[in-house]
């Protein structure tokens, strides 16, 4: 004998910020609460059945493009993999585009100055080497790769940016990823001036404009600590002060 189904299955309560550059609305809508589902499920759900307009950004929808960064309840995450049990506050979740950034359109962030204050950071790496010549000998018990691959996971998904209190009143500030990205090519043996990094990290809004508040660190996805980047630019920046003097 066949069961009858629920008529009224559990409801979710999602409140989605919509509207282009900086004016905002909020819009409610209401998708069935499943066992197991994203906020990205959530959001593509919407999409395709009730508001096929709602713009938001994703690609590998498995944690490693980055690219569905988004906040959710006031913090920055990636939503594909933000379950909405851990998220919802009564039955409810908020979702609104990455903080600090400017609005393309909903949940649509413009990277162009993120990725351009990570290249102001002198992060191009040039190598000494040429076709002809064989591949570099890095050893991984080597203090420098280790201190590099501390910090080398970064997939520039800008959840760090969007946490960081210092960048959304100075503006010029490099921001976390940029800087953890200059550590990471600091301590590269293969780079051609890690002098010149150390330089650029430095100066201008660079790394003395972090307060240390760790916003960074506490939400990066794949728990990396630019805050410690940070910290080990200044120490060698002021080494290289005192060796000068």
């Amino acid at each position: 004998m066949e069961t009858d189904k629920p008529t009224n299955p559990r409801q979710l309560t999602v409140s989605i910020a919509r509207g282009v550059d900086d004016n905002t609305r909020y819009t409610t809508y209401s998708v069935p609460w499943r066992e197991n589902q994203t906020v990205l499920d959530v959001i593509t759900e919407i999409q395709r059945t009730q508001e096929p307009d709602l713009s938001y950004r994703f690609a590998c929808r498995v944690g490693v493009c980055g690219s569905c960064a988004m906040t959710v309840n006031g913090k920055p995450r990636w939503t594909c993999r933000t379950h909405v049990s851990r998220v919802e506050d009564n039955g409810s979740i908020v979702i609104e585009p990455l903080r600090n950034l400017p609005r393309v359109k909903d949940l649509v962030v413009d990277m162009r100055e993120f990725f351009d204050k990570w290249k102001k950071a002198g992060n191009t790496f040039v190598g000494t080497a040429t076709r002809n010549d064989p591949p570099a000998a890095v050893l991984p018990q080597s203090k420098q790769r280790k201190l590099a691959d501390a910090a080398i996971e970064c997939i520039n998904c800008a959840v760090c940016y969007a946490a960081c209190d210092v960048v959304s009143w100075d503006k010029e500030y490099l921001g976390p990823a940029a800087l953890n990205r200059a550590w990471t090519l600091f301590n590269d043996e293969r780079h051609a001036d890690p002098k010149d990094v150390l330089n650029k990290a430095m100066s201008g809004s660079g790394c003395n404009s972090c307060h240390t508040q760790g916003s960074c660190m506490t939400h990066c996805p794949v728990s990396l600590s630019p805050t410690g980047s940070i910290a080990g630019l200044k120490r060698n920046a002021l080494m290289s002060f005192l060796k000068r003097g």
